[in-house]
């Protein structure tokens, strides 16, 4: 699995390097800002861009990198980040986070369940994500569209299936169904209910179960 790492400090920057090879991943390039990885990622071609997200906007960052690699998913690395901040970061595509304190396997863990296309959102951001889409919920326009967004069968069942957290093989594999289909449910369900990532359909879910 092929990674581009962003951190400014260079510590940090070369032990985190390491640790990735050392889990079986290959660092493709690191780089100190984000202009300088933005200049070398066409040549790269990350699967991942792990983003340290101190650096300058951390939000901005990840929508210059979303536009620059679309082909490459964006995991956001620091501390814990206030409601709003987050919010922010999955409006911006992230897709997963990953906190300064995690141990070798969770951050290993979180870059496989991205590449299976699974949500990867640390147990302490979740409260965070769920009350922001239950509290979007809440209003009496977005109550009406959720009124208004009736999912068929299927499409709950993958959205159940989303807040496990199983990844698109995963769903295909336990609905008996095609990796394709259960993108193309994905797709209708992220139109339905109005929201734009995994991360949010999972929240979404948990919300409403609340």
């Amino acid at each position: 699995m092929l990674v581009y790492l962003v951190e400014d400090n260079r510590l940090l920057r070369d032990s985190t390097a390491a640790m990735l090879e050392a889990c079986a991943f290959t660092v493709v390039g690191a780089a100190r800002t984000c202009d300088e990885a933005l200049r070398n990622l066409e040549r790269a071609r990350p699967r991942i861009v792990l983003l340290e997200a101190g650096l300058n906007d951390g939000v901005q960052s990840v929508t210059r990198f979303r536009e620059a690699a679309p082909e490459a998913d964006v995991v956001v690395m620091n501390f814990l980040p206030s409601h709003e901040r987050l919010v922010g970061f999955i409006r911006a595509g992230v897709a997963g986070f990953i906190l300064k304190d995690a141990t070798v396997n969770e951050i290993a863990g979180t870059l496989r369940r991205v590449v299976a296309g699974a949500p990867a959102l640390p147990r302490a951001l979740g409260g965070l994500l769920f009350s922001h889409v239950a509290s979007q919920s809440a209003s009496p326009a977005r109550r009406e569209a959720k009124t208004d967004a009736i999912l068929t069968r299927r499409e709950r069942e993958v959205v159940e299936l989303i807040s496990d957290g199983l990844s698109n093989k995963e769903i295909a594999d336990r609905l008996h169904v095609a990796t394709h289909t259960v993108k193309s449910h994905m797709h209708a369900v992220l139109e339905k209910l109005g929201l734009r990532t995994r991360l949010e359909v999972a929240a979404y879910a948990h919300a409403q179960a609340g």
